[in-house]
């Protein structure tokens, strides 16, 4: 079993930046990557960024050049880092673990609301 815990939501005005964190804990010598999902109210839930164990980024292009994806493999832990957020950023955040072959693991979720 793996276990993620997301933090680091919160509520920030418009043009801030937050930084998500995801420490993974538990049977974790399988997963191959690990990401970002995102889930606003009434909209399906999303693909934001992602990183592989190798340390290889993917970051979507509607939010390449706000956001982006690291990761510390010593502390089993990867980030999200957002700036200029827009409202529209807000949404719950969803840590992801996927594990070979086809088994995904998640996080409870982080609030994030852009606001003034």
């Amino acid at each position: 079993q793996v276990q993620l815990v997301e933090s680091g939501g919160g509520l920030v005005q418009p043009g801030g930046s937050l930084t998500l964190s995801c420490i993974a804990s538990g049977t974790i010598d399988k997963i191959y990557a690990m990401g970002w999902y995102r889930q606003a109210p009434g909209k399906q839930r999303e693909l934001v960024a992602a990183i592989t164990n190798a340390g290889r980024p993917d970051v979507k292009d509607f939010v390449r050049e706000r956001f982006s994806i690291s990761r510390d493999n010593a502390k089993n832990t990867i980030y999200l880092h957002m700036n200029n957020l827009k409202p529209e950023d807000t949404a719950v955040y969803y840590c992801n673990g996927a594990e070979w072959p086809s088994i995904d693991y998640w996080g409870q979720g982080t609030q994030v609301t852009v606001s003034s």
